[in-house]
């Protein structure tokens, strides 16, 4: 709307372009203000987020301390209770009476964590990847286990659903299968040891929550209800504590002295505990003996052979969500140096059947399989690049494949047809296949420009280069237009884009019928005997008379005389013709670029038939001729420039300022190169 404005308030593109360098100067001085502003504070920003980062890691340490010191006081008081029991039978069995939850005997104890052993045993074989937690860890029991909701610590967006299992000395955290009921995959395995409880207080719609420390990463959870979380929070205090006093008592037995070290009868559980865990989890995460991993490189080269590129991706992306939590070991690295190795020859599969070599059959679904395949190998980028490589291979295809017609309308039709037609199916099919990655779109505009500059070299060649009349091109020009505005279903404008493209050639055309009527005019004017127009027939009169209405002379009457005689010289009434003519076809073609273009063209033309009125009237001596050539002086004055300047006006949406000072000054014209200005 601002341009729009400008525009109608602006003589010319001298304005615009002066208007365009004072915006351009603001937005320069703009910029260099922000840099300032970025360069001043961007020290003190990095200062800042040392400073919280510092600050974070301090919390967290401390918070740790205080839980670690808070486990070791609450140790101290159950070893002070317990000897206080050992030393006075009597005052710990009045305890135990008052205290339900004090510890049983050691049958009972026993019994008890031999069915907390089997009820561990059953859940976690519901979680894949935690077979080797049991048999190794013979003395790990299931204290506590439920469903929980995890949220993102920064922004507090749900990320997904877990299920936690509370051991006696850890917690293990399993996500959810999608398509298996009741099963887990393992996720994390975090030491009770290094692990701190915060509750998070309630802030609608955020309630319930609770959060695990295990410095330097926290995770937050959101229990099913206020009653749930409460269980969650006193049971892994409690496991906490119980978990500090076991390690106390451990240390103090391996204090003792002990008469000969028997490791083989070893009753400790946590001692094999200790001894064992590691291992098992080390052999957990390099566990390459399944059989579809070793098998996974020949299957990779059977699916690139059977171009079975689906599949062969299928199971890449299996292979790296195995592989995605665990760490890089050694046979790791071996096993994706194959795997590698397979990829390369994926993707040089998959961009071969990308390449314009390949058959250009089949439009561009034809392509989707392997663009889909390269995206989700991670390779959007190149798949992109590829995808309009061949499309605009394609389209030149098609293009040079079109029969040149003997009616270069006809030829042009089907050329957009054609051009257009690929365009919009190829942008539908991009949108599709690149529908998640919205850094690929700005690739496709940069395409679609460089193929309507294809485009418009055919069009060029076909309709300017071949000399075609001003009105054919004026109607191929509209045809392209027209074709070009089918591009706004997707959201897609490339009008400027032709414009920009098309406004050498146009100006071209008009400066060349420009010349054609100047010497046409001229011609005519050498051989002016200023005589009245005899039409012979009223047929012809009549004929006239509709093509003055035509181009905008409704007084035309008043200059007809007797019989089929016309008050006008046939230069004047042919400059007439030929003038609108040219008007009439240059608005079709008509845009901003053009606007000087057109109008110093027309002041040109109007300028050779003033100037021979003029000339002729001031050397004229036959008084009756001179009154004939003021009437025809009359006409130009008073009929043809008022329409030329109205039909301007209509065409383009503002008023042409030198049209009307041209006929406004039409009485000091120059007679001729050699002569001096000349009143009259």
């Amino acid at each position: 709307e601002y341009v729009k404005q400008l525009s109608q308030q602006s003589d010319g593109d001298r304005d615009l372009q002066e208007h365009r360098q004072r915006i351009q100067a603001l937005s320069e001085e703009t910029a260099q203000s922000l840099k300032r502003n970025v360069y001043q504070n961007y020290r003190q920003f990095i200062e800042t987020a040392r400073e919280i980062s510092y600050l974070e890691s301090e919390m967290y340490q401390l918070s740790h301390i205080l839980t670690e010191q808070k486990g070791i006081m609450e140790a101290v008081t159950q070893a002070l209770l317990l000897q206080a029991d050992r030393d006075d039978p009597a005052l710990g069995a009045r305890r135990a009476a008052a205290d339900p939850f004090l510890p049983l005997s050691a049958k009972e104890a026993a019994a008890s964590e031999e069915g907390r052993q089997r009820t561990l045993t059953t859940l976690l074989e519901k979680v894949e990847g935690c077979r080797d937690l049991l048999p190794e860890s013979p003395g790990k029991y299931l204290v506590y286990n439920g469903d929980l909701v995890e949220y993102d610590a920064d922004h507090m967006a749900q990320i997904q659903r877990v299920h936690a299992f509370l051991m006696n000395d850890c917690l293990l955290v399993a996500t959810a299968l999608p398509n298996r009921r009741g099963a887990y995959r393992y996720d994390a395995l975090y030491p009770l040891d290094g692990l701190a409880v915060v509750n998070v207080k309630d802030n609608p719609p955020m309630k319930d929550m609770f959060k695990l420390l295990m410095f330097p990463e926290s995770r937050i959870f959101q229990a099913e209800n206020a009653k749930i979380k409460k269980e969650w929070l006193e049971v892994l205090e409690e496991t906490k504590r119980n978990r500090a006093l076991s390690e106390k008592r451990r240390l103090e037995q391996e204090a003792l002295p002990r008469p000969a070290p028997t490791p083989p009868e070893s009753t400790n559980p946590f001692e094999e505990d200790e001894d064992e865990e590691e291992p098992s989890a080390e052999e957990e995460v390099v566990d390459l003996s399944l059989e579809w991993i070793q098998e996974l490189p020949e299957d990779l080269d059977v699916c690139i052979a059977q171009r079975d590129f689906e599949g062969a991706v299928d199971l890449l992306d299996k292979l790296n969500e195995y592989l995605g939590d665990k760490p890089v070991s050694q046979p790791v690295k071996e096993l994706r140096a194959k795997v590698d190795e397979r990829v390369r020859q994926l993707t040089d599969v998959l961009v071969f059947e990308l390449s314009p070599d390949r058959s250009l059959r089949g439009g561009p679904r034809a392509t989707r399989r392997a663009v889909s395949q390269l995206i989700r190998l991670g390779q959007s980028t190149k798949a992109c690049e590829l995808f309009l490589k061949n499309r605009a291979a394609a389209v030149q295809t098609a293009i040079r494949q079109l029969r040149i017609e003997g009616a270069t309308l006809l030829y042009i039709h089907k050329l957009c047809h054609v051009f257009f037609t690929s365009l919009l199916e190829t942008a539908r099919e991009f949108e599709t296949d690149f529908a998640g990655n919205n850094g690929c779109y700005s690739a496709f505009v940069v395409w679609a420009r460089s193929s309507m500059r294809m485009f418009v070299d055919a069009f060029s060649k076909q309709v300017f280069d071949s000399k075609e009349s001003l009105s054919t091109a004026a109607e191929c020009v509209k045809v392209a237009k027209e074709h070009c505005k089918q591009l706004s279903e997707i959201g897609l404008d490339l009008t400027f884009v032709i414009h920009a493209l098309l406004v050498k050639d146009i100006k071209g055309a008009l400066q060349s019928y420009k010349d054609i009527i100047i010497e046409a005019t001229k011609h005519r004017n050498s051989e002016e005997m200023w005589r009245r127009m005899n039409l012979m027939t009223p047929e012809a009169l009549g004929k006239l008379r509709e093509e003055m209405r035509s181009c905008g002379v409704g007084n035309f009457d008043q200059y007809t005389g007797d019989d089929c005689w016309v008050n006008l010289s046939y230069t004047v009434v042919a400059f007439t013709k030929q003038t609108m003519a040219f008007l009439e076809e240059a608005l079709k073609l008509y845009f901003p670029e053009l606007h000087m273009v057109l109008l110093e063209s027309l002041v040109e033309i109007i300028l050779v038939a003033v100037q021979h009125v003029d000339y002729s009237l001031r050397c004229e001596q036959d008084p009756e001729k001179k009154a004939f050539i003021r009437q025809n002086a009359s006409f130009l004055y008073e009929t043809v420039l008022p329409v030329v300047e109205k039909r301007f006006e209509e065409g383009v949406g503002k008023p042409a300022k030198q049209l009307q000072d041209l006929r406004n000054a039409s009485r000091l014209m120059r007679v001729n190169p050699e002569s001096t200005t000349s009143v009259v």
